[in-house]
């Protein structure tokens, strides 16, 4: 049997057909919705940890963290670079997987570009002067995610009309199709930040 007739559900709902721009605007209209994600990293011993970050950035498809590089995170991404973003939209049941490989930067000025005063909460004032909690803290770095191909759910019903394509599902023997799976390809990415590098 082919790919399509075992997995029949993903035939389905799989949108091949709309434009790279479309895809863009639909991912960004997620993430916008739901400001928090969960970035997930592998451990040197193989573990995988995910944590609810916000990111200071998306400009570009880049996703930039502002973050304490004290914290397991950074060792985890020194050791392995391959990352997830995920999202996701309970209201809606849209959501968004973003793999992608993370690097790491103290480039003063995009951490200035970046910085909020809501951020020196999560680092706070040491009394060392040193670690002052504050922009130009030591502990303060940029946690860059740059995305490799990026998979997502956007719903076309609502829930009552959700809860019918499950139900007619179950009758009819059919799949049921409550909204569309949409993929930013690798190609579609490169020719997003090559555009990018060019303004």
């Amino acid at each position: 049997m082919s790919q399509q007739q075992l997995d029949p559900y993903t035939a389905a709902v799989e949108n091949t057909e709309i434009t790279p721009q479309t895809k863009i605007d639909g991912l960004n209209a997620i993430v916008k919705a739901n400001h928090f994600g969960m970035l997930t990293t592998i451990s040197p011993s193989g573990e995988v940890h995910s944590r609810c970050m916000a990111p200071a950035s998306t400009e570009g498809l880049v996703f930039q963290f502002l973050a304490n590089n004290a914290s397991h995170k950074f060792d985890e991404i020194q050791a392995n670079s391959n990352v997830n973003l995920s999202f996701i939209d309970t209201s809606t049941t849209n959501w968004a997987s973003i793999a992608g490989r993370a690097s790491i930067t103290r480039d003063q000025a995009l951490i200035e570009k970046l910085w909020s005063p809501q951020v020196g909460a999560y680092f706070t004032d040491l009394g060392d002067g040193v670690h002052k909690g504050d922009k130009h803290d030591p502990r303060v770095s940029v946690i860059c995610v740059t995305p490799t191909e990026i998979r997502y759910w956007v719903s076309n019903s609502t829930a009552v009309g959700r809860a019918y394509e499950h139900a007619k599902g179950a009758v009819t023997g059919k799949v049921a199709t409550p909204g569309e799976l949409r993929t930013i390809t690798p190609d579609e990415l490169q020719l997003v930040f090559g555009l990018n590098k060019t303004h």
